[in-house]
Order: structure tokens, then sequence, then C-alpha cells
């Protein structure tokens, strides 16, 4: 797999995105050389950087970012299937910090196909240690300190991820993305206002599974004891890709339900 990195050539060296995290995440798509969900993406950039109010330059139009990604990233690269995490963040240059300018940077992950489960299966487990909260930030993707000690924790347990409950002691989501929780012909994930991430991702399956009338989707609040009723779990992460959860704790998952769902939406593109 390669990776490549770029940005927008006016990095303050003393940018807030290094001192204090003050920057948001969003992840663009690469599919047989098209940019897929680009305008979904897009939406979701505009409204994380007004979330933490950053000052967004006239410049960051949808064809700005459609132009950028060809240009950059499928034509000078040649890079036909990826996602693409794109990082915005505040310099330290204005009267106001509502005022200061924004840069950006990016990385490109080159993968078989985006749509793709990833070949294996991820063993998680529930971290009891801390819990992710429910305000409206924690659906956007920010600096959270709270992943880098729950990649940590996974890491020295032998885990592939970890899953954070939120205050109420209920499922919220994992270090990198969202858990949907297969039980029956329902397809259960936690809401937003239980600390899931927002993801266009996730949110374009689940639709297509509605329309199609595949499944019963139910967002809902879920109690940990949840991810051991599960017939199937999906992982579904905007940063990372796609995964079939195959171990947690004692339970041990198959996935043949869900890779038939995943591959007749991937048909659908």
């Amino acid at each position: 797999m390669k990776k490549y990195t770029f940005n927008s050539g006016d990095i303050n060296a003393a940018n807030r995105a290094f001192t204090l995290g003050d920057a948001v995440k969003v992840s663009f798509f690469i599919r047989n050389s098209k940019l897929i969900l680009d305008e979904e993406c897009y939406f979701f950039l505009m409204a994380s950087m007004r979330k933490m109010r950053l000052n967004i330059p006239l410049s960051y139009t949808l064809e700005f970012f459609q132009n950028l990604f060809n240009d950059e990233v499928i034509q000078d690269k040649s890079v036909s299937n990826g996602i693409i995490n794109f990082l915005a963040f505040r310099n330290n240059d204005g009267v106001t910090l509502s005022k200061s300018t924004v840069s950006y940077f990016f990385e490109v992950s080159e993968c078989a196909d985006v749509l793709d489960i990833h070949n294996g299966v991820l063993e998680l487990d529930l971290i009891k240690e801390i819990n992710v909260n429910t305000n409206f930030l924690n659906n956007i993707r920010v600096h959270s300190p709270e992943n880098i000690y729950g990649s940590i924790y996974a890491e020295e347990n032998d885990l592939d991820d970890v899953i954070f409950l939120n205050p109420n002691k209920r499922i919220a989501r994992t270090t990198s993305g969202n858990l949907l929780f297969l039980e029956g012909d329902i397809i259960k994930t936690p809401k937003h206002t239980e600390g899931a991430y927002i993801s266009p991702l996730l949110e374009n399956f689940v639709t297509f599974v509605h329309k199609n009338k595949l499944a019963d989707i139910q967002e809902q609040e879920m109690i940990a004891f949840e991810s051991q009723k599960a017939e199937e779990i999906l992982l579904i992460s905007d940063e990372k890709g796609i995964f079939s959860v195959g171990k947690i704790r004692s339970k041990t998952f198959v996935n043949t339900r869900f890779t038939d769902l995943v591959n007749q939406w991937k048909a659908s593109f």
C-alpha cells in the first residue's frame, strides 16, 4: 500500500493543528479513478469546519476539491482506488481566532477497492477506563485523546480496536469508526446523540439497504450487551475502510450476510 502526502503550501510553522489540535478531518474516496460520494464528503467538511468556527476560504467550493484531488492524486499520482484523509486547520495569524486563515494537509492511502470489506476479521473489546462524550463536536473528526488512548490500549491487549461507551454506559463507536449490528432482519447502529461519528460512507450504505428493503435499519441507544446478541458486526470507518468484526470477548461472529449486502451496495455504483 502506497501513501502520499500533500499540503496547501502556506502552512504556518506555529499552526494550531500542531500545538492545540485545532483542526477537523474528513475523508474523500477514490474508486476506479473517480471520486465517489464527493458531494456528501464536501458538505460534511463544510459542516465540520463551521462547528469548529474555522474561517472557511471562499475558494473551498466543491469544484475546488474535485479539481484538487483529480489533478494531484488521480492524474499526477495515478491513484485509482484509495482514501483521502483531508485535514483543515487554523493558522495562528488572525486578529481573532475566527478570522485566522485556514490551511490544509491531506494523505492518500491506496487500496484495492474502497468499498471492499478488508481481508481478515477484527477482534474488539469494550474499554471501560474512559468514555466518549455525546455533544455535537464528538460527532465530527477532531483531535481526540480518547482515540489515542484506545489505540494504545488495543495494541497492548492484542486487539484490533476498542468499543467506546458514552457516559451513560451505552455503545458509542470505536477509535476509527461506527459499528453496525445485524440480528435477524434488523441492523442496529448507535445514534449520533450517543457519540457515534457522522459518516458519509456509513450513511450511504444504510440508505442503500433501507431503500432496497434489504434489512430494517434502526438507530438506537444500545447497551454494551448488544454486542453479544448480534449475529454479525460490521465496522465502517471513513478513515480506514470497511471491516468485519470476528470476535468480541468470547463471542465470535460470521460475516456472510453483511458481505452480501456490501457486494450489492458496491454493484450500485
